[in-house]
């Protein structure tokens, strides 16, 4: 029989905020795969674990990932973590996981900690539909044309970001999506937990100067929702299209109610009202 497979989230920072059964789990299984053995080592001497560790990283993946499926094929456990939070996230490790589940071995998720759940929990914008898009491009161009991509997303967008990069994106996120409210979430559940809440503008002032530090998490509220079309243009564009001469009444609310998404009754009695007025006005 294979061995389980264990995707185990870890602190983000604070080292209480792991789960009893995570703890039980990274004591029970035969080997941990992490991200930096030397920063998980310490958790595990803060719980009193002493388990065989090796490193699963993003240029050693491929390597290590075969060999991590050979001790799982030989019946062993291994535990993956990452440096903070849920592996797998902004994280290596999904390739490991789609390999494992493609050859029958059991995946078992140990949830816990995540960056980016943490600061939307706390951030006081709408939490009913949300996209996570990781990290933006660290290259201005490409950075510049994903934000114009999501300018209209009509859900909070939540990035995270490098500290060194921060004024950098949030200079590009005013010029491509305006001085709309953002929160900016830093160092979560450590000493320095910081939140940075209003327009883009003022973020930016904030953190202007500042040395930046710690894992940074950045939620976009929601763009505005589009303006619809109201009666005043759709009488506009009905008069132009009945004055023309050359298309029919018919015609002329066929294309206004597809022009202006709205129902062709409601446009054809527009067009009634228009056509019995005459040169009056409306």
């Amino acid at each position: 029989m294979p061995g389980i497979l264990y995707i185990i989230a870890t602190p983000i920072g604070n080292l209480e905020d792991i789960t009893y059964r995570a703890v039980r789990i990274l004591g029970e299984v035969d080997l941990i795969a992490a991200e930096d053995t030397r920063h998980t080592r310490k958790l595990l001497t803060r719980y009193g674990i002493t388990k065989p560790l090796t490193s699963y990283f993003d240029h050693n993946k491929s390597l290590k990932g075969e060999y991590l499926l050979g001790r799982l094929r030989d019946g062993q456990s291994v535990a993956l973590v990452t440096d903070a939070g849920t592996p797998c996230i902004s994280d290596p490790g999904y390739q490991l996981v789609r390999d494992a589940a493609g050859e029958g071995i059991p995946v078992v998720p140990v949830p816990g900690p995540s960056a980016f759940v943490a600061a939307l929990s706390t951030a006081g914008l709408p939490t009913d539909s949300f996209i996570f898009e990781g990290f933006l491009p660290s290259r201005e161009k490409k950075r510049l044309e994903k934000l114009a991509h999501l300018k209209g997303e009509q859900r909070v967008v939540i990035f995270y970001e490098a500290p060194g990069r921060l004024l950098a994106t949030l200079t590009d996120m005013l010029a491509i999506l305006g001085d709309r409210h953002i929160v900016v979430a830093r160092e979560l559940t450590k000493i320095h937990e910081e939140f940075a809440r209003g327009p883009i503008s003022s973020v930016r002032s904030h953190f202007t100067g500042a040395e930046v530090k710690g894992e940074v998490v950045i939620l976009v509220a929601p763009a505005p929702a589009p303006a619809t079309p109201g009666e005043d243009d759709m009488k506009n564009l009905l008069r132009h299209y009945l004055q023309r001469g050359d298309i029919s009444f018919k015609d002329a609310v066929k294309r206004v109610s597809i022009e202006l998404d709205i129902p062709r009754a409601q446009v054809y009695e527009m067009a009634l009202r228009i056509k019995s007025c005459g040169e009056s006005v409306c």
